[in-house]
């Protein structure tokens, strides 16, 4: 039998990539979504759909009853999303406190619960300036809590941690993905914004591998 892995799975470029990786490896794996508010919940239907075309187990769990104890995020909040590139500091208005630790302790309970050696997270090096929770040393900590924090062991592995979205795609599109099947924009409108430090930061991913984003934006 191969390993069980839960792929924690927002619907995006980055995770859409790292779950086939997973999946070309030969792990077994689990598909993980949450839903905590975000106004691009779009990308959970993305997530939805596909998992459903590769027949993998899928949840996607309601955790917004937690909101009201993260203000502040034009992610979450009433508070309009800023435009422009990640390195720019209004960007940081899109952390949303403590995201990636809520999600990675509820990820190692799931794997534990369904006997999965590790937890697979989408975090790379061009979230760095603006995310800490996807940072090596954050990683790292999250790994050692992770090792004790139950009678089984679990890994929590981020191989993206030190690439940037440009090799990303690079290494999705050797595989062969679609990447019409995710959803990368802040704003859940019926076409991307373009204008997002995370459609800004998705269009120059393409640009620099030669390729068109296959998802339709209102500008760009």
């Amino acid at each position: 039998m191969s390993e069980k892995v839960v792929v924690i799975y927002s619907g995006g470029m980055d995770s859409f990539t790292l779950l086939h990786k997973a999946i070309k490896e030969g792990k077994q794996v689990y598909a993980l979504s949450f839903n905590y508010g975000q106004r691009h919940s779009k990308e959970l239907h993305y997530a939805q759909k596909v998992c459903d075309d590769l027949a993998i187990p899928h949840k996607i769990v309601d955790i917004t009853a937690i909101n009201q104890l993260l203000l502040g995020s034009s992610l979450t909040d009433d508070i309009e999303i800023p435009e422009g590139h990640y390195e720019e500091e209004s960007m940081k208005s899109t952390v949303v406190p403590n995201r990636n630790m809520i999600m990675l302790s509820l990820a190692i309970g799931y794997a534990v619960s369904i006997h999965a050696v590790a937890v697979y997270y989408g975090a790379h090096g061009g979230d760095h300036a603006i995310y800490p929770d996807c940072r090596p040393e954050f990683i790292d900590k999250m790994d050692a809590v992770s090792q004790i924090a139950n009678y089984e062991a679990v890994d929590i592995i981020a191989p993206f941690s030190k690439q940037n979205k440009i090799d990303i795609l690079r290494t999705g599109l050797a595989m062969g993905l679609d990447y019409g099947k995710t959803w990368t924009c802040y704003n859940g409108r019926d076409r991307a914004c373009g204008k997002c430090g995370s459609c800004q930061e998705r269009l120059e991913a393409f640009t620099k591998n030669g390729m068109t984003d296959p998802v339709p934006y209102e500008s760009v």
